[in-house]
C-alpha cells in the first residue's frame, strides 16, 4: 500500500512540475520521476494515459482543442469573437495597469481583469474533456481573476501579479472540476439506490401481480424500510412498480 501511496505523490508531483512548464514534461522527466518504480512498459504506458487525460504533453504540448466537443468549438470560436475587440497593451502599460491595482484603483483592477479574459480561455483549454463545459470553466476562471485583482495588493512587485492570478484561476478550475466529479459520484450512488430498489419492486410485483408497498418490499426483501423511503423519495415517487409514500 505505501507503494502505491508514493506512486500517486509522484503523478501528483509531475502534474506540479507540468503546470509550470505550460502543461507538458519531457521523456526524461517522466522516467527520472518513476525510475524507483522500476515500471514495465505496460505501466509506463499507464503513466502516459495518465498524463494524456490531463492534457499534459511529453516532449510537446499536447492539443487542447482536440477534446473539444463541437458544442463547446462553437461556443469558443463565438466567446473569441466577442472578445476580439478588446484592448491590447505593452508590457510597459501593463506593468502601471498592475501598480495602481495594487494600489487600489477599481478602475485598473477592472481593466487588467478585462486584460486577462484570452489568458483565462488558453488556461480553460487545458481542463477540457474532465467532465465539465468549457464555458463553466472560463466563467470560473474569470471570477477568480476578477476577486485576484482586487488581491494584489498583497505582493511586493509587479511581476509576481501574472503567477498570483495564473494560481488563482487553475485552482478554481481544478476545484470546479472536483467539486464536479463528486456530485456526479453522489448521483450515481442516487441512481444506484434508486435502481436497486426499482429491480426489487419490479420482481416482488411480477409475483404480487400488482405494485407493491415499501412495507411489503421491507419485509419480502433485504432492504431496509428507511432504504425503499428514501429510494421513493429521491425518484420522486416515479419507481414504477411500488406504491408511493403517502
Amino acid at each position: 500500500m505505501e507503494k502505491e501511496v508514493l506512486f500517486a505523490q509522484k503523478l501528483k508531483e509531475i502534474r506540479e512540475v507540468a503546470k509550470k512548464q505550460g502543461n507538458v514534461v519531457t521523456q526524461a522527466q517522466v522516467e527520472e520521476a518513476f525510475a524507483s518504480f522500476a515500471l514495465q512498459e505496460d505501466q509506463m504506458e499507464m503513466v502516459r494515459d495518465y498524463l494524456q487525460k490531463y492534457h499534459i504533453g511529453i516532449g510537446v504540448p499536447v492539443e487542447e482543442e482536440e477534446y473539444l466537443t463541437d458544442g463547446e468549438r462553437n461556443f469558443l470560436d463565438s466567446y473569441l469573437e466577442e472578445i476580439e475587440s478588446l484592448e491590447t497593451v505593452g508590457d510597459g502599460e501593463k506593468e502601471a495597469i498592475i501598480l495602481s491595482a495594487m494600489a487600489g484603483d477599481a478602475a485598473a483592477q477592472d481593466r487588467l481583469a478585462t486584460l486577462y479574459l484570452p489568458k483565462v480561455v488558453d488556461v480553460a483549454k487545458l481542463y477540457t474533456g474532465q467532465g465539465v463545459f468549457l464555458e463553466d470553466l472560463i466563467g470560473e476562471g474569470n471570477v477568480a481573476v476578477a476577486m485576484g485583482v482586487k488581491m494584489l495588493g498583497a505582493l511586493e512587485h509587479p511581476c509576481e501579479a501574472e503567477g498570483m492570478l495564473g494560481s488563482m484561476m487553475m485552482k478554481a478550475m481544478e476545484e470546479y472540476i472536483a467539486l464536479n466529479a463528486e456530485e456526479g459520484k453522489k448521483d450515481q450512488r442516487i441512481a444506484d439506490k434508486v435502481n436497486k430498489v426499482a429491480d426489487a419492486a419490479r420482481k416482488l410485483s411480477e409475483e404480487y401481480g400488482r405494485k407493491v408497498t415499501a412495507e411489503e418490499l421491507a419485509a419480502e426483501s433485504s432492504l431496509s424500510f428507511k432504504t425503499i423511503k428514501d429510494a421513493i423519495r429521491m425518484s420522486g415517487a416515479k419507481i414504477e412498480d411500488l406504491e408511493g409514500l403517502p
